[in-house]
């Protein structure tokens, strides 16, 4: 089994709010990947005492946990209950009720090992289950090469112009007919993209924070099947410093940047 992971902050200034880690069970059959991208709030009031890093920290722990020592529970319920608990870490000191609450997105894998996959689900030695929740990616490679994306694109079908502003994206933020995120509402997990599929049919998993995915969904400098390729040639490391000298190279020209020129960059590659 081959397992990278390469993580860079998006500024010096500030801690990387990504959230990333790979593991195998005792038993050493099957595996589990989290990747989690905190959600950076405008300056000004969340209700946390915390801060986003320390959400991110304490979901991720126990998303990874749970992943691989609850193999009877579903990935939804997973994130259900992982999110409970880390709520319930902070429920007494902050106003979890804040729409800036600390929030992030989701990539959660698993593949291999034993367990009924929840809710009566037949047993799962044999699957890759998934879980994608906002707009982090995950990408599953076939033996024959061919990489699907799986996406949560509730956020790109929405008009720029609705999120133009802190408040006018804060009123589509974990709202109906708006975008999802895990931050204190346990039922959000029935919101994320699921999915399951023969483990015969990855040769590899890939998950990436939109700081890592911009190498293929900004700045088109290669589609999926290149950006898998580049993992496997040259590793993590060597995509997050291509994201960089792209963008160092787009702030020396004299037209504008009109998103965020760098931010926290994580990418995850697995061969179970």
């Amino acid at each position: 089994m081959r397992m990278e992971l390469a993580t860079s902050p998006g500024s010096a200034e500030r801690p990387n709010e990504d959230w990333a880690s790979v593991a195998l069970p005792a038993s050493g059959q099957g595996g589990s990947l989290v990747v989690l991208d905190g959600v950076t709030p405008p300056a000004g009031d969340d209700g946390c005492l915390h801060g986003v890093p320390w959400f991110t920290a304490r979901l991720g722990g126990a998303l990874l946990e749970l992943g691989t020592s609850r193999r009877d529970l579903a990935l939804t319920e997973i994130l259900s209950a992982a999110i409970r608990r880390t709520a319930d870490a902070h429920r007494g000191t902050c106003d979890l009720s804040h729409v800036r609450t600390p929030q992030a997105t989701v990539v959660l894998a698993r593949w291999g090992g034993t367990g009924t996959g929840g809710a009566g689900v037949a047993d799962g030695a044999d699957e890759v289950e998934y879980l994608v929740l906002s707009d982090s990616t995950l990408l599953l490679e076939s033996p024959a090469g061919e990489v699907t994306a799986v996406l949560d694109d509730r956020l790109d079908r929405l008009p720029r112009e609705a999120l133009r502003t802190h408040a006018s994206a804060d009123a589509l933020r974990n709202a109906e007919g708006g975008f999802f995120t895990a931050a204190a509402d346990p039922a959000v997990a029935a919101r994320a993209v699921t999915g399951r599929v023969p483990m015969a049919g990855v040769r590899s998993l890939t998950a990436l924070t939109d700081g890592a995915s911009r190498w293929t969904d900004l700045f088109k400098e290669g589609d999926w099947t290149e950006c898998v390729a580049l993992l496997r040639s040259s590793g993590p490391q060597t995509l997050i410093d291509r994201v960089r000298a792209v963008e160092t190279a787009t702030a020396e020209r004299p037209e504008p940047v009109r998103w965020k020129l760098h931010d926290d960059a994580t990418a995850v590659f697995v061969e179970p």
